[in-house]
């Protein structure tokens, strides 16, 4: 049985425990550009304790934002402001994670104390695309329904946004394909209507995943993780459900891809999903055991005892912390205190050991 601060190596990769910084949207970027926001913000959670630290969703095009203030890595300047994130984070003993994203047809919006409503072009918004010309809701533009050729140009975008971070030295990616993005509505019947090869069974649904992932392994290192985020259920009759996910998780496995981040939801609003604490985990238990591959959880974890018990259990390998690391960045100094195990305290903190 493994511990919560047991390490864990995947490819050439090692955490010093399983507790991992979950992607959250910062919505504090200007041109997609990080700034020191993101810099101290990502820096203190390593400094903390946490063996993975990702970086919120990074689009790779610009109208690929869920927000205007989003992070951005479809130009070769927004390399270096990430570069300085990784080699601090790395610096104290973390592992430099980030998500790769598209937001599809929930891009163009406003920041979440904002409203977080779709913006008008005179407000900063533009133009979103979708598999199918289907808005998110009302209220919502109507998506421009990608080409096949588009759809290839958006691949290669995120193979290029890729071999850019490979270069600003991140040494952990994670796609997002989950909570009604633009991957995840090619995945579910509920956001893709189409006719062509990217829509109708489940095989062409997930083609664009598929050669999404294909595509990031021509320039991701063998050396490193590659990972995904899926909604794991849409919770919702006729969407997206777990054994879906359990299959392609299978077919994800032989194209490179090494752990599963099993989160859940956002393909459509108002649908009734049972929140509770660690709700999601049975999900990344279940891909876990069914499709042999690694998993991490998230959702509602806030104790060090439920943590370990996750892992100590088998229900993941990897536990993903987004709100409790939000009030407190010491968490996994706390619950190793807690656990009483040994972690590396930052010396320049000593005093207060």
């Amino acid at each position: 049985m493994s511990h919560l601060f047991d390490p864990l190596t995947i490819r050439g990769v090692t955490l010093r425990n399983r507790i991992g910084v979950s992607p959250m949207c910062m919505y504090s970027a200007e041109d997609g550009m990080a700034n020191d926001w993101h810099l101290v913000h990502l820096g203190a959670r390593a400094v903390g304790g946490a063996g993975l630290i990702i970086a919120e969703a990074t689009a790779v095009e610009a109208r690929g934002r869920i927000s205007p203030a989003d992070l951005g890595i479809w130009r070769d300047d927004q390399i270096e402001p990430l570069a300085r994130i990784a080699r601090f984070v790395k610096s104290q003993g973390a592992v430099p994670g980030i998500q790769i994203a598209h937001a599809g047809r929930k891009a163009g919006s406003a920041r979440p104390w904002e409203g977080g409503k779709p913006l008008s072009d005179e407000l900063g918004g533009w133009e979103v695309v979708a598999p199918s010309a289907v808005p998110f809701a009302d209220g919502y533009r109507t998506p421009h329904a990608l080409t096949g050729d588009e759809i290839a140009q958006i691949v290669t975008c995120f193979r290029d946004g890729a071999r850019r971070l490979a270069l600003a030295g991140f040494e952990w990616l994670e796609i997002h394909a989950a909570h009604g993005y633009l991957l995840h509505s090619f995945l579910s019947p509920i956001s893709n209507q189409r006719t062509d090869e990217y829509g109708g069974s489940f095989d062409n649904r997930i083609r664009i995943v598929i050669d999404v992932a294909r595509a990031i392994r021509t320039v991701w290192s063998e050396d490193k993780p590659l990972t995904i985020r899926f909604s794991a259920t849409d919770w919702i009759e006729g969407g997206w459900d777990i054994e879906d996910s359990v299959e392609l998780a299978r077919r994800l496995k032989p194209e490179g891809v090494d752990l599963i981040d099993c989160s859940s939801g956002g393909i459509a609003p108002g649908i009734k999903i049972p929140v509770g604490a660690g709700y999601q985990v049975p999900l990344a238990e279940q891909v876990r055991h069914s499709a042999q591959i690694a998993t991490a959880a998230v959702g509602l974890i806030t104790s060090a005892q439920h943590a370990d018990e996750i892992v100590r259990s088998g229900q993941a390998d990897v536990v993903l912390l987004a709100r409790e690391l939000l009030r407190d960045p010491q968490w996994a100094l706390r619950a190793a205190h807690a656990l009483e195990q040994p972690v590396p305290f930052p010396q320049p903190y000593h005093r207060a050991y």
